[in-house]
């Protein structure tokens, strides 16, 4: 993919990836361990966003093409950046691990003391 390279490149440049994992790791498209939602994580200009792709529901209050994730860099233990939540309307602080074929996204409040996480699966 295009934009994998450019946002690796980005990231190296900026001093931020030794230690962090691989632009290419969080790339793609995943989908909620409940089977209910899909979202594709791609560049979106020097940072990764994610953005809904499918829904099992459509009535639910999430909409496809709906950015629920944005601003996420690498930190020193995955990304962060920014979660929106369309069941309460609210954003977040948001992070984001991968491990293999699963990522870990939560959304936190208190800077970082209490999170709500949910696991994805690489389809």
């Amino acid at each position: 993919m295009r934009f994998s390279g450019i946002v690796l490149a980005t990231v190296m440049a900026a001093g931020l990836a030794p230690g962090a994992q691989a632009a290419d790791e969080i790339l793609g498209n995943w989908q909620r361990e409940d089977g209910t939602s899909r979202i594709r994580m791609a560049a979106c200009g020097s940072a990764v966003c994610g953005v809904v792709t499918w829904l099992k529901n459509p009535n639910s209050p999430s909409k496809v093409g709906q950015r629920v994730f944005y601003d996420m860099k690498p930190s020193g233990d995955g990304w962060s950046g920014q979660a929106f939540n369309p069941e309460d309307g609210k954003t977040y602080t948001g992070k984001v691990s991968v491990s293999g074929s699963t990522m870990t996204t939560a959304g936190c409040v208190f800077g970082g003391l209490i999170c709500k996480s949910v696991t994805w699966t690489r389809m």
